[in-house]
C-alpha cells in the first residue's frame, strides 16, 4: 500500500508507531516500512501525481501487457509505468467505476 501524504515526517511518526518498526527507507521522496511480507509506503508527491488515498499494488510478471489487458477490458491508465528504482516498476490504473489500483513489476 502507497499512501499519499502531505507531511512526512508526521507520517513517518505515525505509521512507525501503528507498525511498530523503523522505515527501511527513508528518503525525501518516499519512506518505506516493511512487516512480514506486506510493505507500506508513504508518498510526500502523491497528492500532486492525483493519488486521492492509499493505493494497493498487484505485483505482475508483465507490467505492459497487464495494463494492455486491463485497458483493453475498459480500465483507464491513471499513472504511467515509472521507475522507482532497482528497476521496480510501477503504474497506476482507474477501474470503470474510478477505483484506483496499482500495478507493480519487480526487477
Amino acid at each position: 500500500m502507497i499512501f499519499p501524504v502531505r507531511d512526512l515526517g508526521q507520517a513517518k511518526a505515525v505509521y512507525g508507531a501503528l507498525l511498530g518498526v523503523p522505515p527501511y527507507t527513508d528518503e525525501a521522496y518516499y519512506v518505506g516500512f516493511r512487516t512480514g511480507d506486506q510493505e507500506l509506503g508513504l508518498d510526500p508527491n502523491g497528492h500532486r501525481q492525483g493519488m486521492t488515498g492509499a493505493v494497493g499494488y498487484w505485483e505482475v510478471d508483465d507490467i505492459a501487457a497487464t495494463i494492455e489487458a486491463v485497458t483493453e477490458a475498459g480500465a483507464t491508465l491513471q499513472g504511467e509505468v515509472r521507475d522507482v528504482g532497482g528497476g521496480m516498476l510501477i503504474a497506476t490504473v482507474r477501474d470503470a467505476d474510478g477505483n484506483v489500483f496499482g500495478l507493480r513489476q519487480s526487477p
